[in-house]
């Protein structure tokens, strides 16, 4: 996500064809430019990959605190 004052910053990269193609064709359809859809996606990208890790750590406790609990449930 582009913080307002945050400076841009360039960066170079390397996609296949197909997905270069689709991305400028969603960011001319969107009337965005590449820049735009790429730090946006890229933002939540993170954003989702961050909770991730979280949700594990917090599902693999409540597992291990309920384990005996859902053995008998499974039985």
């Amino acid at each position: 996500m582009n913080t307002p004052g945050m400076k841009a910053t360039k960066f170079a990269t390397q996609l296949d064809e197909t997905t270069l193609f689709e991305l400028r064709k969603y960011a001319k359809s969107s009337g965005r430019s590449i820049s735009s859809v790429v730090n946006e996606a890229v933002g939540e990208y993170l954003a989702r990959a961050q909770v991730r890790p979280a949700f594990r750590d917090a599902m693999s406790e409540v597992l291990d605190e309920h384990a005996d609990l859902l053995s008998r449930l499974a039985k």
